[in-house]
């Protein structure tokens, strides 16, 4: 069964390929990708490698978890299931603007008066 890894700390000019070469002494590699900003396309410095075996995953996490690649200390672990991120638009999920304190200012402005 597949498992997938998390890889961290990567440098910012490694490639799919790359990555792929170094996991592929681990044990078969079924896919690799790297993470990228999706308004500026650079690579945000981890990403994903998913190892055909179980036996390979922890494998390659003995073997490359804080193994150095281009001056950098890689971290290697099993990927957690991403989170349900809450909201669904600006700002997201209950939290109220930063624009007064809920007080209507047209009395406020009354009490200023003389």
């Amino acid at each position: 069964m597949a498992k997938k890894l998390y890889v961290g700390n990567l440098s910012y000019n490694v490639t799919q390929e790359q990555v792929m070469t170094l996991f592929a002494q681990a044990g078969e590699v079924q896919e690799v990708s790297l993470i990228t900003d999706r308004d500026t396309g650079r690579p945000k410095g981890f990403g994903f490698v998913e190892m055909a075996t179980e036996e390979g995953a922890q494998t390659a996490i003995k073997r490359f978890d804080n193994y150095s690649m281009d001056n950098r200390n890689l971290t290697v672990n099993e990927a957690r299931p991403r989170e349900e991120r809450s909201g669904g638009g600006f700002g997201g999920g209950n939290r109220s603007g930063g624009f007064g304190g809920g007080n209507n200012r047209r009395d406020n402005n009354r009490s200023n008066r003389y």
